[in-house]
C-alpha cells in the first residue's frame, strides 16, 4: 500500500527541484544544485509553513537583492513553469514559497508587488500573499481589488475575495476587516453573480467569514441577495450562513426555509453503547414526533460535547439531516460519529455527550464515556 501524502510533502525535494528548473530558465546565472543543496537543508524536519517560510529564506539568498529585479524574474516564471504532474492534488504548492516572497520582501513596492500577484496567482493562489498589502496599504489595494473584480482571470476574481477574507485559515487575521467589512462587502457585491463557481464559492465562504463577527448584517445582506432570485445567489446563500447555522442562530433557520418554532416531542436519545474508546463508533438514534398541524421543515443538527484537559465540556456541531415532517407525522432516524485520531483535536477520557439540535435549538442530550 502506497505511503499517504501529508500536505507539506507538496513541498519537497520533486518541488524544490521545479523551483531550481524554473529559476534557471529565467535568470541569466542560477546555480540549481546549490540552491536544491540549499532548500533541501533541515526541510525534512520542518511542517508545511514552515516550510514556505525556509524556501522563501533560501531564495532570498539567490534571487536578486533588488526587489524590483527579483519581481521582474518572478513575473517571468509563469511562462516557463512546469505545472507537474496533474494527478497530483499537491503539484501547485511548489510556487507557494514564490509568490509568498512578495509579501515578504515587496511590501515597499505594493503596485508592482500586486501586478506581480495578479499574474502570478494562476500558479498558486496569491491569497496569502496579499494580505500584508491589505495591512500596510489598504486604500491602494482596495482600489485594485475593485477593478480585479472584472479580470477576464477567473483565479484573478477568486483572488479578490480569498484574499480579501477577514478569518482566512492560515492566514493573518485581517482585524480592520472584522471590525469594519465594509470595503469587503463592496467586493462581494461585484462578485456574487460572477460566472465562475470557483469566485462563488469564495464570495461564500468570505462572507461565512464575516457572520462570525456581524451576524445580522450577514443575514440582512443575504435577505437582499435572495430577493434577485438567482439560483447563484440562493447557492452562495446557503453556505455563508453555514456557521449561523451551526452557532443556532435563531434569524438564520426562518432565511432559508426552516419552520421558526417546530412543534416536535422527542424520545430519548438512544445509544448503542455508552462506553466507547478511540476508533469505534457512537451509534444513536432518536424518534421525532410532529406536534404541528402543518407540515415542518427541519435542519437536524448534532453536537459532541467532548471532555476537555480541565475536565470541562466543549461543544463541536456536526451536520445530520434536513427533512419535511408531515402533519402528525413519526420518523426515527439514526446516526454513526466515529471517533478518530486528527490532528486538530486532542481527546481526553471522560464523560462526553451528544446533543441534538433541530433549527439551532437543543431537543435534548445524553452521555457516555470515552476512553483513549
Amino acid at each position: 500500500m502506497a505511503e499517504k501524502l501529508l500536505m507539506k510533502d507538496g513541498l519537497g525535494k520533486s518541488a524544490v527541484e521545479r523551483i531550481a528548473k524554473v529559476l534557471s530558465e529565467v535568470m541569466g546565472e542560477f546555480s540549481a544544485e546549490e540552491f536544491v543543496e540549499d532548500a533541501m537543508n533541515g526541510l525534512g524536519k520542518l511542517e508545511l509553513k514552515e516550510r514556505v517560510l525556509h524556501l522563501i529564506d533560501v531564495l532570498h539568498n539567490y534571487l536578486p537583492v533588488d526587489f524590483v529585479e527579483a519581481a521582474d524574474v518572478l513575473y517571468s516564471i509563469r511562462e516557463k513553469w512546469d505545472w507537474g504532474d496533474e494527478k497530483d492534488a499537491l503539484s501547485g504548492f511548489a510556487a507557494w514559497p514564490l509568490i509568498d516572497y512578495v509579501g515578504v520582501y515587496g511590501l515597499e513596492y505594493p503596485e508592482k508587488s500586486l501586478d506581480v500577484l495578479r499574474h502570478l496567482t494562476p500558479l498558486f493562489s496569491a491569497e496569502f500573499s496579499i494580505r500584508p498589502f491589505i495591512v500596510h496599504h489598504g486604500k491602494l489595494s482596495e482600489k485594485i481589488l475593485l477593478k480585479w473584480c472584472r479580470d477576464k482571470d477567473n483565479h484573478v476574481r477568486r483572488l479578490v475575495s480569498e484574499g480579501s477574507r477577514p478569518r482566512l485559515p492560515w492566514g493573518i487575521r485581517l482585524q480592520k476587516y472584522c471590525e469594519d467589512p465594509s470595503p469587503v462587502l463592496k467586493l462581494l457585491e461585484r462578485l456574487k453573480s460572477d460566472k465562475s463557481e470557483y469566485v462563488r464559492r469564495s464570495v461564500a465562504n468570505n462572507l461565512n467569514d464575516i457572520s462570525k463577527d456581524h451576524p445580522d448584517l450577514v443575514l440582512k445582506i443575504c435577505r437582499d441577495w435572495l430577493k434577485e432570485g438567482t439560483k447563484e445567489t440562493q447557492w452562495i446563500v446557503r453556505h455563508a450562513t453555514r456557521s449561523l447555522v451551526k452557532a443556532g442562530h435563531q434569524g438564520v433557520f426562518r432565511l432559508l426555509g426552516f419552520s421558526a418554532s417546530p412543534k416536535l416531542s422527542l424520545g430519548t436519545i438512544k445509544l448503542a453503547k455508552s462506553r466507547l474508546k478511540m476508533g469505534d463508533k457512537l451509534n444513536f438514534s432518536i424518534k421525532l414526533n410532529s406536534k404541528a398541524k402543518r407540515a415542518q421543515r427541519l435542519a437536524i443538527d448534532y453536537a459532541i460535547h467532548h471532555t476537555k484537559a480541565n475536565g470541562k465540556l466543549s461543544a463541536k456541531v456536526f451536520k445530520w439531516k434536513v427533512l419535511t415532517l408531515g402533519k402528525g407525522e413519526s420518523i426515527e432516524i439514526s446516526k454513526a460519529h466515529l471517533f478518530t485520531k486528527i490532528t486538530t483535536r486532542k481527546y481526553y477520557k471522560g464523560r462526553h455527550q451528544v446533543e441534538v439540535l433541530i433549527n439551532g435549538r437543543s431537543y435534548g442530550s445524553n452521555d457516555f464515556h470515552l476512553s483513549v
